[in-house]
């Protein structure tokens, strides 16, 4: 059974965006990083696409080079968010529609207890609306230009059930945990299994039937 990966891959461009993992592959193939089998290096990737082809040019997606290039950046230890990656074409409030949708897109944060190091990488692709944690002011959601009105999501799935967008291919939030801690495949698959509910801290409604939230988390062992 395999106990370690070697590298997650978070992208836009469905299942398109799966060919940027061949790209990982190569580099570490090429830095010989992975399981040594009978005279082979197999890298053992991991990858989540959301859905972003509705945006923009559908075509544009994620390919072989860009995964390769990826490895590259990672080397210099500057990481980037915003509207980068995954976060390209990510958007959230997507109940009535892309035309009331608002622009989101990469974030990640770090937080250290003594030695103890926990970092996150989120693409953020939800259907609902997001807010503060543990607090009704929300950051993003469904929002009418026309008339410059705030619409909740929830209360729209109630009032409006008739017109709300029902595309369960269309949203998808996806993280990637990473930790020094020396923790088993167990113990890791359960922080993963916790950290959704940081998701239902500030997505709201969240874990719908119109979401495929992945999180993925990784532990080093260098604690």
């Amino acid at each position: 059974m395999v106990e370690q990966v070697h590298a997650v891959v978070l992208s836009g461009g469905s299942a398109f965006g799966l060919e940027s993992s061949s790209g990982v592959m190569q580099y570490l193939s090429e830095h010989d990083i992975g399981f040594a089998m009978k005279g082979i290096t197999i890298p053992i990737v991991c990858q989540a696409s959301l859905f972003d082809c509705s945006v923009a040019n559908p075509k544009a997606y994620p390919d072989k080079e860009m995964g390769y290039q990826a490895c590259i950046n990672a080397e210099k230890n500057r990481p980037e968010q915003g509207n980068v990656g995954a976060g390209t074409g990510a958007s959230v409030g997507k109940f009535l529609g892309f035309d009331k949708a608002m622009k989101t897109g990469l974030g990640y944060a770090a937080y250290q207890v003594h030695d103890l190091k926990v970092g996150v990488i989120v693409a953020l692709n939800a259907c609902g609306d997001i807010y503060f944690p543990n607090s009704d002011k929300r950051i993003a959601g469904i929002y009418d230009q026309e008339n410059n009105l705030e619409i909740n999501s929830e209360e729209a799935i109630l009032e409006m059930y008739e017109k709300i967008m029902k595309d369960p291919m269309a949203n998808t939030t996806i993280s990637c945990i990473i930790t020094n801690a020396d923790l088993t495949k167990a113990q890791m698959n359960k922080v993963a299994s916790v950290a959704h509910n940081g998701y239902a801290h500030c997505i709201r409604p969240v874990h719908t039937s119109n979401d495929g939230d992945t999180i993925f988390a990784l532990g080093s062992k260098k604690k």
